[in-house]
């Protein structure tokens, strides 16, 4: 884990629960399967912390060497990192499966083969995973947003091709146009 640009947030660790030193895992990924014993993830600080232990059905995670109440707290808002050749390497996708950074600066075009921008990020709101979408400039300079959110679900997307980094979208544009 020493490549810095290769770093993405998989987690953010949140407030304490109970008195041995567990807190709640907010996770930023679809992969809670790597956050296993032994498993080891950088902090945005440079330090390295290892699980001692995760808890899936609570979401609840503690760490080798904060297992008081006491040490757990300085973790509180920390947030955990790993590089993305560990989690190509270690979280296994299904037929039609991919990263979520795999999506970073794709294209994103609706029915018609109009370009609508690129995907700049990605958030989860709820169970929800919405497309950050920094809008092409030509629309920009016709009066539309800058950016827009694109809810990735059935209705909107149509399919990702991860070899020409394009995403089609169903009435993104309507979207764009509301937005």
């Amino acid at each position: 884990m020493n490549n810095q640009s290769s770093l993405i947030e998989v987690a953010q660790v949140g407030r304490l629960v109970g008195l041995k030193g567990e807190l709640k895992l907010h996770l930023q990924c679809d992969f809670p399967e790597q956050f296993k014993k032994g498993k080891k993830f950088k902090t945005q600080k440079g330090e390295i912390l290892e699980v001692f232990s995760f808890n899936q059905p609570r979401g609840l995670i503690s760490f080798v060497g904060y297992q008081t109440r006491e040490d757990a707290a300085k973790l509180v808002n920390t947030f955990l990192l790993t590089t993305v050749e560990n989690s190509v390497q270690e979280c296994a996708l299904k037929e039609g499966e991919f990263f979520w950074f795999d999506l970073i600066d794709a294209n994103v075009v609706d029915e018609d083969r109009t370009l609508l921008g690129v995907v700049d990020e990605i958030e989860r709101i709820a169970t929800t995973d919405y497309l950050v979408i920094k809008t092409n400039d030509a629309l920009v300079k016709k009066g539309f947003a800058k950016t827009f959110y694109l809810p990735y679900i059935e209705r909107y997307i149509i399919m990702f091709d991860k070899a020409k980094k394009e995403v089609l979208s169903k009435d993104g544009l309507g979207i764009l146009e509301n937005s």
